[in-house]
C-alpha cells in the first residue's frame, strides 16, 4: 500500500461521501475524534463508508457535536475480496480478537456456525460489526465485511453454494502440508474457510461436511490450536497460497 497515509485518523460514516458534503457525527463518534483523539476544528481525518472509497475530511467541532466536511478522494472503492470465514462462536473476548484478524487479512463474510460441541450458543452481532469497523479504521480497509446471521452447521451445509470451495480445518486431514492441500484449488477461486469448536466435530458433522463437493481439508500443524489462532493460521496460509498476498 504504497504511498498510503497512516497518520490521519479513520473513520467509518454510513452516509454517502462526495465533495462538499457535510455529515454529522454520532454522539461517540464526536466524543472519539474530539475528546480521545483531542482534535478540534479544521483537523484533518480519512473517512469511509465501504462504497464510495475514501476521502479527505475536515472537522467542524461544536462542543459536543462534530460534523465533517468532506473534501476531496483519496483512494478509489476497491472490490472487496470473495472469502467466507465461518466459525463455531466463542467467549467474548476471542471473538472480539477473531473478527478483528479476519477483517484484516481480508475476509468479506463472516458466518458464525453452530456445532454440536461448540461451547456458546450466541453471538452478538452488533458487537462483531464494532470490532470489524474498528480494524477496517486502523488497518486502511476499505470493505466491511458481512455480518451473517448465527445458523446450524446442517443448514450450512444444505446452503452451501457447491461451486464455492471449503476449506475445512481437519486434524484428520489426509494431506498433512497445508501449501500442498491448498494447492489442488484454482487460483483465486471463490473460498469459505471453516473452522469448528475447540471440542472438535462431532464425526456425523465430519462425515457429512466431506460429502460436499469441492471440500478441502486443511491440517494446521502438530501442535493444537485454540479456535481464533486457527483463524489466524487459516486464513494467512489461504492468502498467501490462493488469495491476494500472491
Amino acid at each position: 500500500m504504497a504511498g498510503y497515509d497512516f497518520r490521519s485518523p479513520r473513520l467509518y460514516v454510513e452516509a454517502p461521501l462526495d465533495s462538499g458534503v457535510v455529515i454529522g457525527l454520532e454522539r461517540a463518534q464526536a466524543h472519539y475524534l474530539t475528546t480521545v483523539l483531542r482534535l478540534k476544528s479544521g483537523h484533518r481525518v480519512l473517512t469511509f463508508n465501504g462504497r464510495d472509497g475514501e476521502w479527505s475530511a475536515t472537522i467542524e467541532a461544536r462542543g459536543r457535536a462534530a460534523s465533517l466536511l468532506v473534501g476531496d478522494r483519496t483512494r478509489a472503492q476497491t472490490a472487496p475480496g470473495n472469502l467466507h470465514y465461518l466459525f463455531a462462536p466463542l467467549k467474548a473476548a476471542r471473538i472480539d480478537y477473531m473478527v478483528q484478524k479476519a477483517v484484516e487479512l481480508g475476509v468479506s463474510r463472516l458466518q458464525p456456525v453452530l456445532t454440536r460441541h461448540g461451547q456458546v450458543a450466541r453471538v452478538n452481532a452488533g458487537r462483531m460489526r464494532g470490532n470489524a469497523i474498528e480494524a477496517a479504521q486502523q488497518c486502511g480497509i476499505l470493505s466491511l465485511p458481512a455480518i451473517a446471521e448465527t445458523i446450524t452447521l446442517a443448514e450450512l451445509i444444505a446452503a452451501h453454494d457447491r461451486t464455492r470451495h471449503l476449506v475445512f480445518c481437519d486434524e484428520d486431514a489426509e494431506i498433512a502440508n497445508p501449501v500442498a492441500a491448498l494447492e489442488l484449488v484454482p487460483w483465486r477461486s471463490p473460498l469459505a474457510v471453516l473452522v469448528g469448536p475447540e471440542g472438535g466435530f462431532a464425526a456425523d458433522e465430519r462425515e457429512a461436511l466431506l460429502k460436499l463437493p469441492n471440500v478441502v481439508r486443511l491440517a494446521l500443524g502438530p501442535r493444537i490450536l485454540r479456535a481464533d489462532t486457527a483463524a489466524v493460521a487459516a486464513l494467512t496460509l489461504v492468502q498467501a497460497v490462493l488469495g491476494d498476498w500472491r
